[in-house]
């Protein structure tokens, strides 16, 4: 009996090891930042007489970003088209409706390239269009040189980066493995 004791405290105990482990892995996993547009702004949305193409101006539109129209779903919708359709302001053929009909849609943008929207029933000739550019993220910033003469060893620098927090649960969960075994 007391070895089956034993034997569920070591696998409770490697898993709570194990948990730690995943709890340090997702500290130090660089962030993945996706952006979330309000066509329009959040005050206008996707409504007649606004420019779009002013509204995109100087915004960035990565792959994994998000496009949300809100609109009046009674009367307009969200149609996802190429570049003629665009330009002409033809729903006739869209590569894909993204009207859901709750007048909440929500556009990944997972692909890097041009993505062109317009809203049928003739409110793209009222300017109901939009053109965005997709595309890769940029590269994270790099690191600045280490100085010599800030007085800092590489050691020190080492433990002022991402890995004390991780290290400390890891110290943690062996520590409470070590108090439970013995």
């Amino acid at each position: 009996m007391e070895r089956s004791k034993v034997m569920t405290m070591t696998m409770t105990t490697t898993t709570m090891a194990m948990a730690a482990v995943g709890f340090a892995l997702l500290f130090m996993a660089p962030q993945a930042d996706a952006t979330r547009f309000i066509v329009g702004g959040g005050g206008v949305g996707w409504t007649t007489n606004v420019n779009y193409t002013v509204w995109a101006q100087g915004k960035h539109f990565y792959n994994g970003d998000w496009l949300f129209f809100v609109y009046d779903r009674n009367q307009m919708n969200v149609l996802e088209v190429n570049k003629t359709d665009y330009e002409s302001c033809n729903a006739d053929h869209p590569l894909h409706n993204w009207t859901t009909g709750a007048g909440r849609d929500v556009v990944p943008l997972n692909v890097t390239r041009h993505y062109y929207f317009i809203s049928g029933k003739g409110f793209c000739y009222g300017g109901m269009k939009l053109a965005v550019r997709v595309e890769n993220p940029p590269p994270p910033p790099k690191a600045a040189p280490l100085n010599d003469k800030s007085g800092s060893s590489p050691s020190a620098t080492f433990y002022r980066g991402q890995l004390v927090l991780p290290a400390a649960f890891a110290i943690a969960a062996l520590w409470d493995t070590f108090v439970r075994i013995w």
